[in-house]
């Protein structure tokens, strides 16, 4: 459990860092932050599209799919499925866009929380996970003494 918590709060600490770094860093510096983000939040237990799509989506106001499958480096099958998952956390806001040309208009994502309400999620989401864990573990050792 202190483990975790130690982990919470770097990641707290780094996410205000990725915010400031999407602000003022150049290029290859951010990419460095984007990757270490998109990484601890795998760690965390956000799927690797989930987390690639919402490190792009905290460095720009809005983005298209195209834009998000360029900037977080996935296929458009993969940024679908990561858009899906987003979707059902309420993370994001959607909406459409006329095609200056004919065809068919084009949906522009934002993000409807912060990364720090994000990271909050996160952290609730894992304190339950651990709470359930540590609850089958003492069930276990009751279990044994019997």
């Amino acid at each position: 459990m202190e483990l975790f918590s130690t982990k919470l709060i770097y990641m707290s600490s780094f996410v205000m860092r990725l915010v400031n770094a999407l602000n003022t860093s150049a290029a290859s510096d951010l990419k460095v932050e984007q990757d270490e983000f998109a990484s601890i939040m795998m760690k965390v237990g956000l799927k690797r599209n989930v987390a690639k799509v919402l490190t792009y989506l905290a460095g720009v106001a809005e983005a298209t799919s195209r834009e998000i499958e360029i900037g977080s480096d996935l296929r458009q099958p993969e940024v679908s499925i990561a858009m899906r998952e987003i979707r059902k956390l309420d993370w994001i806001v959607e909406r459409d866009e006329k095609n200056p040309g004919k065809g068919r208009p084009y949906r522009i994502y934002k993000l409807n929380r912060s990364l720090p309400e994000i990271v909050e999620y996160l952290e609730s989401e894992n304190a339950k996970e651990s709470d359930r864990i540590l609850k089958q573990i003492e069930k276990l050792k009751s279990l044994k003494s019997n």
